[in-house]
């Protein structure tokens, strides 16, 4: 583990950003480390597609989520 400064508006934003999602701020920030590497090594992917590809390797059932599914 180590330590990463960031601005103080940053961390503001983090901050904000891990009540709204439930998450502590270190996990918030490392929520959008992860999402920010997997989008710079994968440019061609959306955001919803690099949070499915990663829903998928954890084998996270998508399909009793879909609203789709809901609807038939």
């Amino acid at each position: 583990m180590g330590i990463v400064k960031i601005s103080d508006e940053l961390h503001d934003e983090v901050r904000k950003a891990s009540a709204t999602m439930v998450r502590s701020i270190n996990a918030q920030a490392e929520f959008w480390l992860k999402i920010g590497m997997l989008a710079e090594a994968n440019p061609q992917l959306t955001f919803s597609e690099i949070i499915r590809e990663q829903m998928n390797r954890a084998a996270v059932d998508l399909e009793k989520f879909s609203l789709e599914q809901r609807e038939h």
